[in-house]
């Protein structure tokens, strides 16, 4: 679809339309390689390429933001009295947001910002009607026939208003606290018609602006819209056009949005690693999971010394004479020592022997430290050293009867050169 070539430019985040209709005459903006100086022209973001200072566009993933305007801080992208604006608050979500209509600078409360056009013209539109609720705090106790004004309709110096919804909600002394809920966008409407009926405004929040809610915003914060906020205000007011591809977060509080910006591009699925985590320690816990095997050893290796439910994991590729070398028993690999029960008839398999993560199936209940406890360990030589094995069960029974760990240097079985030398 063609578009205005300035409306292009500022939806891809570049620069405001005025600022993008200066890019223009100043011969800074090129479409299919030609450069454009004269403002009107249309272009098709999809078809056409377009280039400001010989970078390519790409239009910005729309992002609909509620923000808590604090006090005293223009509802202005910048401000020349240098004055604290709205978008020092949303510089977290990435892109450039401005505000959907204005709130005055001593009235806090919820503005809606955005980087669709579209849909800020839609909410801010005279036709539209879209409610705008505000709580205000007058000087004077005001009964409820004191708001038939409100309701009918003031006459200000630029017409008179459309009737309103007010409402007394208490009174403090001799202040009254007011709801009141108007459906156009009057520059400082509220405090004229205060003033215009001999009750000057003290205090002013706006609390609801079609349909969103500061509810659960401390002032500076913000949130992006949720989907269903999205959806009432299209069946509402006919925008946004699209739904889908919008930056989304959380309904209440405020999101870490760069992390949600990420989701909604990537469409990622949480990890099998993020869903353990979650479920707790008891998804991680020590029973029998099936364990993956990286050995490549054949089906005669099960029976194999060293190789059962609590097996050490071994990087080798080695075949099923490999696990019977010497140098593979409870006192070969090296392990990290953890203090869990053991079997009796293995050697190193006291309350100190290493514990082990499975990874093969199957075991033989005969072989040694085929039990629960059996050390874990890493071999890094697949066969075995022609080294007597009786060196090994001698350090494995002082180990024992010491109940303290070898050392890696002692446990580590000699590294071969070689396939099945013996």
């Amino acid at each position: 679809m063609e578009e205005r070539l300035q409306k292009i430019i500022a939806r891809a985040g570049v620069a405001s339309r005025r600022s993008a209709e200066e890019l223009i005459l100043a011969g800074r903006v090129r479409v299919n390689g030609r450069v454009v100086t004269e403002l009107g022209l249309k272009a098709d973001r999809q078809k056409d390429r377009i280039e400001v200072d010989g970078k390519r566009l790409v239009s910005e993933a729309p992002v609909y933001v509620a923000l808590h305007k604090p006090r005293n801080v223009v509802s202005t992208l910048r401000d020349p009295e240098g004055r604290p604006t709205v978008a020092d608050y949303v510089r977290g979500t990435g892109a450039r947001l401005y505000p959907v209509g204005r709130l005055d600078f001593a009235t806090s409360g919820i503005l809606l910002m955005t980087n669709d056009g579209d849909f800020a013209n839609g909410l801010l539109h005279p036709r539209g009607g879209v409610p705008k609720t505000y709580v205000l705090k007058v000087q004077g106790v005001m009964s409820d026939d004191d708001l038939r004004p409100w309701r009918e309709g003031i006459r200000l110096e630029d017409g008179v208003t459309l009737p309103a919804e007010a409402r007394v909600l208490r009174h403090e002394g001799d202040k009254t606290w007011l709801e009141v809920t108007l459906r156009e966008g009057r520059n400082q409407q509220i405090r004229r018609m205060g003033e215009a009926t001999g009750w000057p405004v003290m205090r002013l929040a706006r609390t609801t602006f079609a349909g969103v809610t500061s509810e659960g915003l401390r002032p500076g914060e913000w949130r992006a819209l949720t989907v269903d906020e999205l959806l009432h205000i299209r069946e509402a007011f006919g925008v946004p056009k699209r739904i889908r591809g919008a930056v989304m977060g959380a309904s209440s509080g405020p999101v870490d949005h760069r992390r949600a910006a990420g989701l909604a591009r990537s469409g990622a699925k949480a990890s099998p690693r993020g869903a353990a985590e979650a479920a707790g320690p008891s998804a991680r816990s020590r029973g029998p999971a099936p364990p993956r095997a990286r050995a490549r050893a054949g089906a005669d290796a099960a029976s194999a010394p060293g190789f059962g439910p609590a097996a050490p994991r071994a990087r080798s590729r080695a075949g099923a004479d490999a696990a019977s070398a010497p140098g593979f028993g409870p006192g070969a690999p090296r392990a990290r020592p953890r203090a869990t029960g053991g079997s009796p008839e293995a050697p190193g398999a006291g309350p100190s022997a290493p514990r082990a993560r499975p990874r093969a199936t199957g075991g033989s209940p005969e072989a040694p430290g085929a039990g629960p406890s059996a050390p874990r360990a890493r071999p890094r030589a697949t066969v075995g050293s022609p080294a007597a094995p009786g060196a090994d069960r001698a350090r494995s029974a002082r180990n024992a009867r010491s109940e303290t760990t070898p050392r890696a240097a002692e446990t580590r079985a000699p590294r071969a050169r070689g396939r099945g030398r013996r």
